[in-house]
């Protein structure tokens, strides 16, 4: 009956997508006066659980036509510049930041959601 939970790992990708978000939106402020820094950000996790849905997935690295999805890649911002050549925005990176809190908070909800209603089910309380 209880196989295949896909809810709890996708929780758990979610939440460790939003802490990769946190970790590049903190090396983004951290670098918001380097000269030539430019910012990264990653896809939202909608977009990457969408195409995800339909793809094959490998298991292991000799399967042939599978993709790996456990390492997500960041993505440059190629926004407006400040004189120095640096793309950091502040205010986009606190919202970003904020974002990726609201988002691990969505993944922890999901989770004990879920873990109460298995736990219900089970007869445990």
């Amino acid at each position: 009956m209880f196989q295949s939970l896909d809810v709890f790992r996708t929780a758990m990708a979610m939440a460790r997508h939003a802490g990769q978000q946190q970790a590049l939106s903190a090396q983004n402020i951290a670098n918001a006066d380097t000269p030539g820094y430019r910012a990264r950000h990653l896809v939202p996790f909608a977009e990457l659980a969408s195409t995800a849905r339909g793809a094959t997935r490998a298991t292991r690295d000799r399967h042939l036509f599978g993709t790996r999805a456990s390492r997500i890649d960041p993505a440059e911002q190629r926004a407006a510049q400040d004189p120095n050549g640096n793309t950091v925005s502040l205010e986009r990176e606190m919202v970003s930041a904020v974002n990726a809190k609201r988002q691990h908070d969505r993944a922890l909800a999901i989770y004990r959601s879920n873990l109460s209603i298995l736990r219900a089910s089970l007869g445990r309380q």
